[in-house]
């Protein structure tokens, strides 16, 4: 290729970037780029190799198969945030555990990956993939690794809203947030830092909410909630409905702990914790 074609590929990709992103278009499919390509001169059956020409070139971050970002390196364009790419990978998506306790202010910990709630089945197949095969490496785009979390069809709920930029983001609840530690603290810091979130946000805790969500999450989850909220001193007649669930057994209260440590019969939590732990 010659000097005159290379400066005509590049006019025609910043200008290509340039309308997507006066479009809010910072993320976009294959068949979007195909739908504006005639507005910059490009044709139609060229669009796939400017899309590979743009990546190759550090333009444009391939999400997936088909699913590309404008690169944070263009120039005068601002690049979607990373909870916008979290939400264009899979859906239904919602930002939750670490992430979602950072945003909601529960902690100031800034989490190192994006932690994403979905279910596999609304996964693509390379995310489906990373979920079933290698769920601690993540989902790797660019500088940022996405951690998605699944559950059935039936426990995503909780979901919120919150903008980034123009956009409105799906983002966990205060109350499924702090669920979500509880059910497993691994991808919330540790199991000390979501007390911490419950005490940080214990004075605008929506209680009923919050022992409804129990409910739906299973009574292991629910247990723990009634131990944490009697810790922070929340009235014992408003506890009992979790308190009188019925369960098999005692559960540990930090799932990520050891199998030891004494027993909390009302709960019917085995209180795994530093401190309570008798070598």
């Amino acid at each position: 290729m010659n000097a005159q074609q290379n400066v005509a590929r590049s006019r025609i990709g910043i200008e290509f970037m340039r309308a997507l992103a006066s479009g809010g278009e910072r993320i976009f499919t294959t068949n979007r780029a195909r739908e504006l390509a005639p507005q910059v001169g490009l044709s139609e059956s060229y669009v796939v190799e400017a899309l590979h020409h743009l990546r190759k070139s550090g333009w444009l971050v391939s999400l997936r198969r088909g699913l590309y970002a404008i690169s944070p390196t263009v120039p005068g364009i601002t690049p979607a945030h990373e909870f916008e790419i979290a939400a264009a990978l899979v859906s239904p998506a919602a930002i939750s555990h670490w992430s979602a306790m950072h945003r909601h202010g529960m902690t100031d910990q800034i989490p190192r990956r994006v932690f994403v709630l979905t279910t596999t089945a609304a996964a693509p197949p390379r995310v489906r993939r990373t979920i079933a095969t290698d769920k601690q490496a993540g989902y790797k785009v660019g500088g940022t690794t996405y951690q998605f979390i699944q559950v059935k069809p039936d426990r995503f709920f909780g979901t919120g809203k919150l903008w980034i930029g123009e956009s409105r983001i799906p983002i966990t609840d205060p109350e499924r947030t702090l669920l979500d530690g509880l059910a497993r603290p691994k991808y919330c810091g540790d199991f000390a830092e979501v007390l911490h979130a419950f005490e940080t946000w214990s004075s605008r805790l929506r209680l009923e909410r919050i022992i409804e969500y129990a409910g739906k999450l299973g009574t292991a989850v629910a247990k723990r909630l009634g131990w944490v909220l009697e810790a922070l001193d929340v009235d014992s007649d408003c506890l009992q409905p979790l308190a009188d669930l019925p369960i098999n057994g005692y559960r540990k209260l930090d799932s990520s702990g050891p199998a030891s440590g004494p027993r909390n019969r009302r709960w019917m939590l085995q209180e795994n914790l530093p401190g309570r732990i008798q070598s």
